[in-house]
């Protein structure tokens, strides 16, 4: 079972199908925290983006 959760650590999805939750439903949770947290890098390909440490900079 993997829980994500959001960078304020709150809640946000509970699977235990991972391979089906980067097919389907990571698009939806990546829109709606690409809202929420817009200094975080949210790529649409995972599995193939540079890993990072920080959020961006603000006023970037």
């Amino acid at each position: 079972m993997l829980h994500l959760l959001s960078p304020a650590q709150r809640p946000v999805q509970t699977t235990s199908d991972l391979p089906g939750f980067w097919a389907s439903s990571y698009a939806d949770v990546r829109r709606d925290l690409r809202g929420r947290y817009p200094r975080h890098p949210w790529p649409e390909d995972p599995a193939a983006a540079e890993p990072t440490r920080r959020a961006k900079p603000r006023g970037r």
